[in-house]
């Protein structure tokens, strides 16, 4: 009688997924917790936050980068952003947060902050951001009075490098600075997170 490679080889990999199986559930603890984590250096891995692999493999290397190094910690950041008919496109990659830590202790986010902390700024921002604008439809789009009223805001926002006038577009037509882009639109990610903490996991205590 010839033997069936086909379904042996079926039937080990049945067998060898049953222990993969059971070896992941073994792993778990009686609470629950998965005791399979485990730390490097002054980090706690984590292992089961995202579903897919790419990803969790990025998070691993930025653990074991802070963890080994002693680091407070290690992001990594990259997206997209496209809009009148402009687009933005970053990645940084193991951005050192010790580092990041910094700006406050210089003042500079505080500078940044009161920069762009005013309602109407942050407004004339988001439209640009859409589309390049001329200080009239500033005014028409965004209810403003007047002309001096708009440029009352975007005086700072031009000193601050954020916004300027864009000869390519026509005269007195504003828009972002493209590597200012990025800044804006992480910086709302980093709100969003605050209000909505879903994303993270850990130990505050």
């Amino acid at each position: 009688m010839e033997r069936n490679y086909g379904a042996e080889i079926d039937a080990l990999k049945k067998e060898l997924g049953e222990i993969k199986s059971l070896l992941q559930r073994e792993s778990v603890s009686k609470e629950g917790l998965d005791i399979s984590n485990h730390k490097i250096g002054h980090i706690e891995k984590m292992t089961k936050m995202h579903p897919d692999p790419n990803i969790m493999n990025l998070l691993d290397r930025l653990e074991n980068k802070c963890g080994t190094k002693g680091e407070s910690g290690c992001i990594t950041y990259l997206g997209v952003f496209s809009s009148g008919h402009r687009q933005s496109t970053w990645i940084r990659n193991e951005v050192n947060t010790d580092e990041l830590l910094t700006l406050i202790e210089n003042h500079l986010a505080e500078k940044v902050l009161t920069c762009i902390g005013n309602n109407d700024r942050l407004n004339i921002l988001l439209a640009i951001l859409k589309k390049p604008m001329t200080v009239a439809q500033l005014v028409k789009e965004g209810g403003y009075n007047s002309t001096g009223q708009v440029y009352h805001h975007l005086k700072p926002l031009i000193i601050a490098d954020l916004i300027t006038e864009d000869a390519n577009e026509g005269k007195g037509v504003y828009v972002i600075q493209p590597h200012r882009v990025q800044g804006i639109i992480m910086l709302l990610a980093a709100i969003s997170d605050m209000l909505d903490p879903q994303f993270t996991q850990g130990s505050w205590e």
